[in-house]
């Protein structure tokens, strides 16, 4: 896997962990941490997608890759679900405007 990748799919995962176990005091901030290391995570992941030679063209092909297959299996079942959608935009070359990523 990418080095940047990993470490950007590291942080999401570490801020996902953290917000499952935090108090309600700190909900709300890292709920916030966990949104944004998400979307650095999917902006790197596009990034290094867009690198790809030849770049995948469908969702299979994309999911095929060995990289994007050991990605996928540490992802939690909620997370697949967002990162398969937003995979799908990468495919699809829509870039998000930062206030609907957040929707």
């Amino acid at each position: 896997m990418d080095a940047a990748v990993k470490k950007a799919l590291d942080t999401a995962l570490a801020n996902w962990a953290a917000m499952g176990k935090a108090s309600q005091e700190e909900a709300e901030g890292t709920a916030d941490g966990f949104e944004a290391s998400f979307y650095a995570f999917v902006d790197t992941f596009r990034e290094w997608v867009n690198r790809l030679k030849p770049r995948p063209q469908t969702m299979e092909q994309l999911l095929a890759l060995p990289e994007v297959s050991e990605l996928t299996e540490r992802l939690p079942a909620p997370l697949y679900l967002n990162f398969e959608t937003e995979a799908e935009f990468i495919l699809e070359h829509v870039i998000r405007d930062e206030e609907d990523k957040y929707d």
